[in-house]
């Protein structure tokens, strides 16, 4: 069965690039006035902390924000757009390198790309407020999910490499779920993480399940994103070649970092990109009511 997932990802990861492909060269001459040099930092930067377990998302957030390429409501269908090459990239490397056991990955990776079909199709039509307003709210979430790791306040962990019994039906329902708000910019990764953990399962198996599931949703969820037009295309395919080169290069040649302390720099910065989110979408509410007022 993995030698099937392993397929099955070589083929997302084949689909997806001509797709994105094919597009961009469609609207080659109407694309986003951004930067390659900018956006292909993002990803390289973004891609190689998401191999080590940190996330992209929150990362290319903010550094959108930052940088100033791409609009806010364009976000959510970019960040699965192009970070998907690069997290088939991870799930490849990981699953075989960390064992688990084969029908738990395979139901949890098949209910996120499920749950990524579903949630795709409503993100893809959100306006700008919606989009600032549910990635500010993703955010923070995030960022309490990370917390409560750090601080192990979310208990459990143990060595099982798969589950079975309540257990898989509660984390192939939770995967699901975690799939349909990974498309909204919810990153999977610090939820899925400690959902792994609570479930009794080892820390390590939560990398091929986290890494397996977004490589699952993030192809199935950008076709949708790519025919609505809601995604940014020269990011897009800019973030897809570098992230593929931060991926490997974490995977392979990173032996160490101060971990712990990038981990509390990204929670910052993920608390504060929120805080930007939510007072853009409120200020555009304001003037509203004080007109109805």
């Amino acid at each position: 069965m993995i030698t099937f997932i392993w397929i099955v990802f070589v083929i997302l990861a084949l689909l997806i690039g001509v797709v994105l492909v094919r597009d961009f060269l469609k609207h080659r001459n109407n694309l986003e006035p951004n930067s390659w040099a900018k956006t292909g930092f993002i990803g390289f930067i973004a891609n190689f902390f998401d191999t080590l377990g940190i996330g992209s998302f929150s990362i290319e957030t903010a550094l959108f924000k930052f940088m100033k390429q791409s609009d806010d409501r364009l976000i959510p269908g970019t960040l699965n757009v192009a970070n998907a090459i690069p997290t088939v990239t991870q799930a490849i490397i990981f699953i075989q390198i960390v064992e688990v056991e084969p029908l738990t990955l395979a139901l949890m990776l098949a209910a996120s790309g499920v749950g990524a079909v579903l949630g795709a199709g409503i993100v893809s039509k959100f306006s700008e407020k919606k989009v600032r307003l549910t990635m500010g709210i993703a955010l923070l979430i995030t960022a309490m999910f990370m917390i409560a790791t750090k601080l192990n306040w979310i208990e459990g962990g143990g060595d099982a490499i798969g589950l079975e019994g309540s257990k898989l039906i509660i984390a192939v329902a939770v995967n699901f779920i975690l799939g349909a708000l990974m498309t909204a910019g919810i990153g999977l990764y610090a939820p899925c993480m400690a959902l792994v953990f609570a479930l009794g399962m080892s820390p390590k198996v939560a990398f091929p399940i986290m890494m397996g599931s977004c490589a699952v949703l993030m192809p199935m969820a950008s076709l949708r994103f790519i025919k609505e037009g809601a995604y940014n295309r020269r990011a897009s395919l800019a973030i897809a070649i570098t992230g593929v080169a931060g991926v490997l290069i974490a995977a392979f040649f990173v032996k160490s970092l101060p971990m712990d302390i990038l981990r509390w720099v990204v929670i910052a910065v993920i608390i504060y990109t929120a805080v930007v989110m939510l007072r853009a979408a409120l200020r555009r509410v304001a003037p509203v009511s004080q007109d109805v007022a």
